[in-house]
């Protein structure tokens, strides 16, 4: 029932904002032919900050994150909480550094910043980089929650994986990001509810929350930081300070539904405070996630649910817990299936939304753009909104009869990580860096990460990286199974190489071979072209240090986008 009224809620939401919009369009005898799309894709930039914060977490945390957030404590113990020193990093490089450049440009597509730093060929690059990693991405995230769906309710995958998706593409389309957002909050409270009613309940069951505590703590799961500056374990604090820090960085400031919502702020002090309440409310919500993961341990203590085959795979195990706390209480499952999905849509409907903006700022508008008429801007946004919500259900299928292609769609998605944000550390951080250097350091960058994320999925695959595990019991176990399980060898046995290093490492890696070799090409190779740069391209404290040798006062095209855009704003800014 829950989840059937948060479904029709949405569907609501981007119906009102699509009549809301529709309608001052309608009234506005003097409208700017860019103004559907400004409205469409940020909002028309006077969103509140509240449900932008709101909405930040809800597009990063999938259903995804929380299943496997809670596995991840349940089977290698508690030293993935130090994730969030990297959260917190993030938020300061994101308050002082990328904020401050992408507001005063005032873009809607992140990729414009790389035609105005560099050229259209790097917008293009970084735009279809991103754009792939989204469709790869897009059918796992609902993907895997219809997977826990159907283990609650025994409803086959491909009946409800297309429902949600028309549904999500449906708001989407009709709404525009307004609809997303305010759909994002409604979903977020859903997600939050369903997460607080399983965690209190599950405790109160396995008897408080002190037996979670002692049962955790002679498992050896309760860690201090671990300072081992071996970069192929796999988490130690190093890695979550160094790596973590960059990979998360990366996440929200080059995506582009992450910096879409920052941009439909009205001020630099807005996004902001968006900023610092995605922080807190990452920090809240894993702080859950993680009591999960121990409260699931804490009840399996000594029947491990991995070992007898009651759970097939890592991410059954909270759905599994789930139906072992609940099963006095019929429909309450419902609550924790409704939790998931919202989760899942959440990010479906940021990407669908993102995605739009892209074909539309990057694609169409550079050609088409002046031709346009407002209508034909919104068949445009709203049809991507549906061709690409039409690939992603399409893709379901794929996944599906392909159990390999998960796995493989994971590692082109983890491709362009390295590159892109090595593309944006270069604009923003270093001025020596040119067009063709970013262009060459980009392929350099996309090349090295395809090899290490292809070599280090090979050797998982194959058994030659295996990381080691808690140990689990089976000891109190009250129903037969047949035990399966092979010994394995550990991962210190083996001989290690460069791509056994941890996961989180390979979006620096790919950074830094993107910048080193951007940085050599761009020496080598030096532009004919010296006009200096416009200093509202680069970090504030870059400007800072260059002084005035970075301001271009002949750089009419940038002079001429900030103005369209300054102008832009100054209509659609509330009276």
């Amino acid at each position: 029932m829950v989840f059937v009224l948060m479904l029709i809620s949405c569907i609501f939401i981007g119906i009102y904002f699509g009549y809301k919009d529709h309608q001052k369009h309608k009234n506005r005898k003097t409208a700017r032919r860019d103004s559907e799309a400004l409205d469409y894709l940020v909002g028309g930039r006077k969103m509140s900050v509240f449900p932008v914060s709101v909405s930040l977490v809800a597009s990063w945390i999938s259903g995804i994150s929380l299943l496997g957030t809670s596995t991840e404590i349940y089977v290698y113990g508690t030293q993935y909480c130090y994730i969030v020193f990297a959260i917190v990093l993030m938020g300061f490089a994101m308050h002082y550094i990328f904020l401050p450049v992408f507001h005063d440009l005032q873009i809607t597509s992140a990729y414009e910043y790389l035609q105005l730093r560099f050229d259209q060929r790097m917008r293009m690059f970084g735009s279809i980089l991103f754009m792939v990693a989204c469709l790869l991405w897009m059918p796992i995230v609902i993907y895997v929650p219809a997977l826990a769906f159907n283990q609650v309710t025994g409803i086959n995958v491909h009946t409800i994986t297309p429902i949600v998706c028309l549904i999500c593409i449906f708001y989407t389309s009709v709404g525009g990001l307004k609809a997303v957002v305010w759909t994002d909050v409604i979903q977020s409270g859903v997600t939050l509810g369903a997460l607080l009613v399983v965690l209190i309940k599950g405790v109160v069951s396995v008897g408080g929350p002190a037996v979670v505590w002692e049962r955790n703590m002679a498992s050896n799961r309760i860690e201090p930081p671990n300072f081992d500056p071996d970069p192929t374990v796999r988490h130690t604090a190093w890695v979550f300070l160094i790596g973590g820090s960059v990979w998360y960085t990366y996440g929200v400031s080059c995506s582009q539904d992450m910096i879409q919502r920052y941009l439909s702020l009205p001020t630099l002090e807005a996004a902001r405070k968006a900023s610092r309440g995605f922080v807190c409310g990452m920090l809240l919500l894993y702080s859950i996630l993680f009591s999960l993961g121990m409260l699931i341990y804490a009840t399996y203590h000594d029947c491990d649910p991995l070992t007898t085959n009651l759970a097939k795979a890592k991410d059954q195990l909270l759905p599994l817990f789930v139906m072992d706390t609940f099963q006095d209480y019929p429909g309450a499952a419902g609550v924790f299936v409704a939790g998931i999905f919202s989760a899942a849509l959440s990010s479906l409907s940021s990407a669908l939304n993102a995605l739009a903006a892209i074909a539309f700022e990057d694609f169409c508008k550079p050609y088409f753009g002046n031709t346009l008429s407002e209508a034909q801007i919104g068949y445009v946004l709203r049809g991507s909104v549906l061709l690409f919500g039409a690939v992603s259900v399409v893709f379901i299928y794929i996944v599906e009869h392909l159990g390999a292609v998960m796995q493989l769609t994971m590692t082109l998605s983890s491709t362009s990580g390295g590159p892109l944000f090595g593309l944006f550390v270069m604009g923003i951080f270093m001025p020596w860096v040119n067009a063709t250097g970013a262009l060459y350091g980009g392929l350099a960058g996309l090349c090295s990460m395809a090899y290490l994320c292809f070599r280090s999925q090979a050797s998982l695959a194959t058994g030659e990286i295996i990381y080691t595990t808690k140990n689990v019991s089976i000891a109190g176990c009250t129903y037969q199974y047949v035990n399966t399980t092979k010994p394995e060898p550990t991962f210190d046995e083996m001989e290690k190489s460069f791509h056994h290093i941890s996961y989180l490492y390979f979006t620096l890696f790919g950074t830094f071979v993107s910048c080193l070799v951007g940085s050599v090409v761009s020496l080598v190779k030096k532009s004919k072209d010296n006009e200096p740069l416009n200093k509202q391209l680069l970090a504030p404290f870059i400007r800072k240090y260059l002084g005035e040798k970075c301001e271009s006062a002949g750089n009419m095209e940038m002079t001429e986008t900030m103005l369209e855009k300054t102008v832009l704003n100054d209509i659609h800014r509330p009276e």
